[in-house]
C-alpha cells in the first residue's frame, strides 16, 4: 500500500511525472466510486512486517522499562525515549514503516513525559496535602519537555502524528501550569468546572490548528493531510469530554434528557465532520454516543439488551453514513456560504445513487 506521502516523496524525486500521478488518483477515484478527498487515507500498515517489526519494538521496549525501573522508575521511562529515537533512526528514517513509526513516536514522547514527571515529582510520600501546586508545576514542566521532544522528533522524522503527540504534551503543560495557579488540586470539585473549560477551549484550539494544516491541502495528495487526520483525532475528546462531563455523562448515570442531548450534540459534530470531510472526528467521540444510548435503553427497560441495541442503532447509522458520505457531504456543503466553501475539500462528481 502507498499513501498520498509516498507518491507526493515518488513526484519529488523525478520517479513519477505529476500528471501520471493525477491521472492514477482519478482511475482509484472512479474504481472506489468515491473522490480520494473523501477517503480520507493515511498509511497505518503497509504490510505484515510492519506488524512484526510493531510487536518486537514494544518487547524491546517493555523489556527496557522494566530492567531500567529496577534502578530507578524515570531511568525505566527515559531508556525508553532513548531506545526508541535510536530504533526510529532506522525503522523510520531509513525503512519508512508506517505502524512502528507510530508506536516509536509515542514511546518517545511518552518515555520523555514519564522521566521528567517520575523524576521531578520522585516518591510521593514526599508530598503532602499543601503541596499539590508543587506536583502540578512539575506535570506542567514535564509537559513542555515532552513538547520539546516532539518538536525535536518531528523536524528529525516527520512522522504526521508527532504534532498532535506535542499538541497533547502542550495541553497537558497548560492544564498542569493553570492548576499549579489556582487551587493546585486537579481533583477538586471547585476545580472541575476549570479543568473543562480549559480542556474545551484547548479542544477548540486543536481543532483550529488542524484546519490550518487541511487548508494548506484541500486536495489532501500531501503529509499536511496526514497531519491534520490526527490533530482532529486528537481535537474531538478534548472538545466533547467537558460538555459531556458537564451534562453528567461520565459519572455513570444519564437520564433521558442528557442522552437525547448527548445525540443531538453528536449529530451536530457529525455536521461539522461532514462539512470538513474528517470521519476522525466522530470516531474519537463515539464512545460517548454509546454510552448514552446505552442508558438510553436501559431506562426503557431493554436492560439485557441495552449494549446490543445501542450498538446495533450507531453501527447501523455509521454504516448507511459511510455509505453515502458523498451524498451527505453534499446536503451539508450546497447551503453553505461560498467564501467557506472554497477552503473546504471540493465536492466530487462522483457519488453513491441509491
Amino acid at each position: 500500500m502507498y499513501s498520498e506521502s509516498d507518491l507526493e516523496a515518488a513526484v519529488a524525486a523525478g520517479a513519477l511525472q505529476p500528471a501520471d500521478v493525477q491521472k492514477f488518483r482519478a482511475f482509484m477515484a472512479a474504481d472506489r466510486t468515491t473522490t480520494l478527498v473523501d477517503e480520507e487515507h493515511f498509511r497505518l500498515v503497509t504490510g505484515f512486517n510492519d506488524i512484526f517489526v510493531a510487536i518486537a519494538s514494544v518487547l524491546l521496549l517493555v523489556a527496557i522499562a522494566w530492567l531500567g525501573g529496577e534502578i530507578q522508575p524515570w531511568v525505566g521511562a527515559l531508556g525508553v525515549a532513548v531506545a526508541a529515537w535510536g530504533l526510529a533512526e532506522y525503522f523510520t528514517r531509513v525503512r519508512r514503516m508506517a505502524l512502528p513509526s507510530i508506536l516509536l513516536l509515542l514511546a518517545f514522547v511518552g518515555g520523555l513525559f514519564g522521566a521528567a514527571a517520575i523524576g521531578l515529582i520522585g516518591d510521593e510520600n514526599n508530598f503532602g496535602p499543601g503541596d499539590e501546586r508543587i506536583v502540578a508545576t512539575y506535570i506542567a514542566i514535564s509537559g513542555l519537555i515532552a513538547m520539546a521532544g516532539a518538536y525535536a522528533h518531528w523536524r528529525r522524522f516527520h512522522v504526521p502524528i508527532t504534532i498532535a503527540a506535542g499538541a497533547a504534551a502542550l495541553v497537558a503543560a497548560v492544564v498542569g501550569g493553570i492548576t499549579a495557579a489556582t487551587s493546585g488540586n486537579i481533583f477538586d470539585d471547585n476545580m472541575q468546572g476549570v479543568l473543562n473549560a480549559i480542556l474545551f477551549a484547548a479542544g477548540l484550539a486543536t481543532f483550529a490548528f488542524a484546519m490550518a494544516w487541511d487548508m494548506k491541502d484541500p486536495r489532501r495528495e500531501t503529509r499536511r493531510a496526514d497531519v491534520a487526520f490526527w490533530l482532529h483525532l486528537l481535537a474531538a475528546p478534548l472538545i466533547v469530554h467537558p460538555i459531556f462531563a458537564q451534562i453528567g455523562v461520565t459519572e455513570g448515570a444519564i437520564s433521558t434528557g442528557g442522552a437525547v442531548l448527548v445525540i443531538g450534540l453528536y449529530i451536530a459534530l457529525a455536521m461539522v465532520a461532514l462539512a470538513i470531510d474528517r470521519r476522525a472526528l466522530m470516531v474519537s467521540s463515539l464512545i460517548y454516543v454509546l454510552w448514552a444510548l446505552n442508558g438510553l435503553f436501559e431506562r426503557f427497560g431493554a436492560v439485557e439488551t441495552n449494549v446490543a441495541l445501542a450498538a446495533l442503532v450507531i453501527g447501523s447509522a455509521l454504516l448507511l453514513l459511510s455509505a453515502f458520505w458523498h451524498n451527505a457531504r453534499s446536503l451539508v456543503v450546497k447551503p453553505l456560504p461560498q467564501g467557506l466553501t472554497a477552503k473546504l475539500p471540493a465536492l466530487g462528481t462522483t457519488a453513491v445513487t441509491a
